[in-house]
Formats: C-alpha cells, structure tokens, sequence
C-alpha cells in the first residue's frame, strides 16, 4: 500500500456548510491540488492517476486545526491547496473551507492526516 497515491479533503465541519456547498469547496480544492499538482509534483501526479484517482474526505472542528495541518503539510513540502470562499451563498468571503493534500504517496499523506475522522 506505501505505494500508492491519494488526496484527502480536510473540510471545516463548523462551519456547517450544506452538503452542496461542501461538494463545491471539495470540487475546487480537488481542481486546485491537481492544477498545483501537474506544475509542482508531475510524477505523483501520474502515479495517482494510473491508481484510480483516490480522493477521501475527512473533517476538522476549526479552522486552526485546518491551518496546523496546511503547515505540517507544507513543511513536509506535501502539494496542498486552501480554498477561500468567494462569500457569495452561505458563508462570508474569504472564509477558509476546505484544504486538499496531495496527490501523494499514502504513508505521506496519512503521516500529516492520519488522525483526522472521514467527513
């Protein structure tokens, strides 16, 4: 399993978003991760695709807790991507959403986010 490859959706549960509104945000933060992903990390990009594409959600209760992880993630130079919302429908401009990690290799990945509940 350590070689394969996944992205996980680190979501803001309280910020109660509707579950539509969640599937937008996981909709951009995965577009923005794969956009980095080409440009910065090529190789794990085409691994994840020739293995299926694995995305999993997970959940976070703050936006620090979200903004710890960011930082542990990039501080292991994983690829990530932090969606703003644009405050158009539900929540206030600017407010952090969703935070996606990777494509990388699982054990990379889990190492930053292991601990965090599916969503």
């Amino acid at each position: 399993m350590g070689g394969e490859y996944k992205m996980v959706l680190v979501v803001r549960n309280d910020l109660k978003m509707g579950k539509g509104k969640i599937a937008a945000q996981c909709g951009h933060a995965a577009v923005g991760a794969y956009e980095s992903g080409v440009r910065n990390t090529p190789a794990a990009i085409r691994k994840w695709q020739n293995g299926g594409q694995a995305k999993i959600a997970l959940k976070v209760d703050t936006e620090e807790a979200m903004m710890e992880i960011y930082r542990t993630a990039k501080a292991n130079k994983l690829n990530c991507c932090l969606i703003r919302d644009a405050g158009r429908t539900q929540i206030e401009p600017n407010t952090k959403t969703v935070l996606a990690v990777g494509p990388a290799p699982i054990v990379a990945v889990d190492s930053v986010t292991g601990h965090l509940k599916l969503l």
